[in-house]
């Protein structure tokens, strides 16, 4: 088992993001966008890690009670 590496799970949040967006999955891109925020705040990257998740946050403006959008509201609390 290799150890974690942080910068690679970054950019393979990234890529994950990248493909959400192309094919509209929202949902799929929150989800990806908390996962690489929550790498970015383990760095001690808070402004990144807001940066990658606040846009995508931010665009849905229903289904906030949603289990994924009160995680997502609650880690950017932290975060700020």
């Amino acid at each position: 088992i290799e150890p974690f590496d942080p910068n690679a799970a970054g950019q393979l949040f990234e890529e994950a993001i990248t493909i959400a967006r192309a094919q509209g999955a929202k949902s799929w891109e929150l989800r990806a966008a908390m996962s690489l925020a929550r790498v970015r705040q383990s760095q001690d990257r808070a402004t990144e890690a807001l940066a990658a998740l606040e846009p995508t946050f931010e665009w849905f403006k229903q289904g906030l009670e949603t289990t994924d959008l009160r995680h997502a509201a609650a880690l950017l609390d932290e975060l700020s």
